[in-house]
């Protein structure tokens, strides 16, 4: 199907110019789309209702969030990880890698976006905040103008835009494709919602309106969408662990998609990568309780105020699994020894393991069962 057409600049190069979207060709999906979509929607309707029931919802949204920030950062070249983000979000900074202010920023930006769609209608200029929030004080920021659409050419691959792999619609025609796009984010149409989705993605991209960071904020956008048409009552589904497995079709399908209007392909991607990451989900969130309340029974059999205390570490860690005894003194108002005291214990239950067995001063320790179901390949 054709979505645009690659014209002659001035500089001597094609670039794309999408055509009017969404196309007026009607889409023709196939039988197997409709298989995909049948199995996405019930696998993610199946998981929205089933982490409702998690004893505390929020904790496993964090994670998630922290696991989408790592994996969509890690898709564009950065190397630290989900447990790094976590080691700085609590103070622990002893060889962290530079670029784990990509996914600490990744993370604001999610919660900032889904906090300002309370208020705000997903639209450009929602957009343009998520952005500055991504970018803003990273690495990446100098020259990339956080929070605003370019004003310059940009393009994929190779060292030029003579060169490249894909050059998107220049300004002119990317500020037009940019009024179409955030019109179809608001159209009411009979298109399936998950289907929508995996277009705007995939338009998003193509017309890859920032200078940096339009493959996180097209990702980013994903969720956004889903929470805001009541298709997820919470932000629950995070597609990038998908994607990172299938880096090279998921670029590949993109790449399809603008240069030669394979829409179904792309489409049909997409909804595997829902189906497959909400089944994942759902056996995650079925883990989660099995390993709280085997748990809880051991900290409960403690009795007395270390049981108190132990149970309040125990909440905190589903938050933030990586820590050290000082966030124990903080958690519960305990003293240094005593904190020290109920770690041990923790350890003995087999709940904590310490990261660095040879580091005696300024351990760290993990609550590993819980935090490998998160990090596990």
């Amino acid at each position: 199907m054709k979505l645009g057409n690659f014209i002659q600049q001035p500089q001597g190069f094609k670039a794309f110019v999408p055509d009017y979207f969404p196309p007026k060709e009607k889409i023709l999906f196939s039988s197997l789309t409709e298989q995909l979509h049948s199995r996405a929607a019930f696998a993610l309707g199946k998981l929205d209702g089933i982490t409702q029931l998690l004893p505390d919802l929020d904790f496993f949204i964090f994670m998630y969030v922290r696991k989408e920030a790592s994996l969509s950062s890690e898709i564009e070249g950065t190397q630290a990880t989900m447990s790094d983000a976590i080691r700085a979000e609590t103070e622990i900074t002893k060889d962290l890698p530079r670029d784990v202010d990509r996914i600490l920023h990744y993370i604001k930006a999610m919660n900032e976006g889904l906090k300002r769609l309370e208020s705000l209608p997903l639209s450009l200029r929602l957009i343009q905040e998520v952005h500055k929030t991504l970018l803003e004080g990273t690495g990446d920021a100098p020259g990339k103008t956080p929070g605003e659409f370019r004003r310059s050419q940009n393009w994929i691959g190779g060292a030029s835009p003579t060169t490249a792999r894909f050059v998107p619609p220049p300004v002119f025609e990317m500020q037009r494709s940019l009024g179409d796009f955030e019109k179809f984010l608001h159209s009411k149409n009979e298109m399936p919602p998950l289907i929508k989705t995996a277009l705007a993605h995939a338009q998003f991209e193509t017309i890859h309106p920032f200078l940096d960071g339009n493959g996180r904020v097209g990702r980013l956008l994903v969720t956004f969408y889903l929470c805001q048409q009541g298709i997820l009552e919470r932000p629950v589904l995070y597609l990038s662990e998908f994607f990172k497995k299938n880096r090279q079709s998921y670029f590949d399908l993109l790449e399809g998609y603008h240069n030669r209007g394979e829409v179904v392909p792309w489409v049909n991607f997409f909804l595997e990568g829902v189906a497959t990451v909400s089944e994942q989900a759902i056996n995650v969130s079925k883990k989660i309780n099995k390993i709280r309340e085997e748990d809880i029974k051991k900290i409960q059999n403690l009795g007395g105020s270390r049981s108190k205390n132990g149970m309040v570490v125990l909440r905190k860690l589903f938050e933030l699994p990586i820590m050290n005894v000082r966030k124990v003194e903080e958690w519960t108002g305990l003293s240094r020894p005593s904190a020290n005291a109920l770690v041990k214990k923790f350890m003995e239950l087999g709940i904590l393991e310490q990261r660095n067995r040879k580091t005696t001063y300024g351990r760290d320790f993990e609550y590993k069962k819980y935090l490998g179901i998160f990090t596990a390949e």
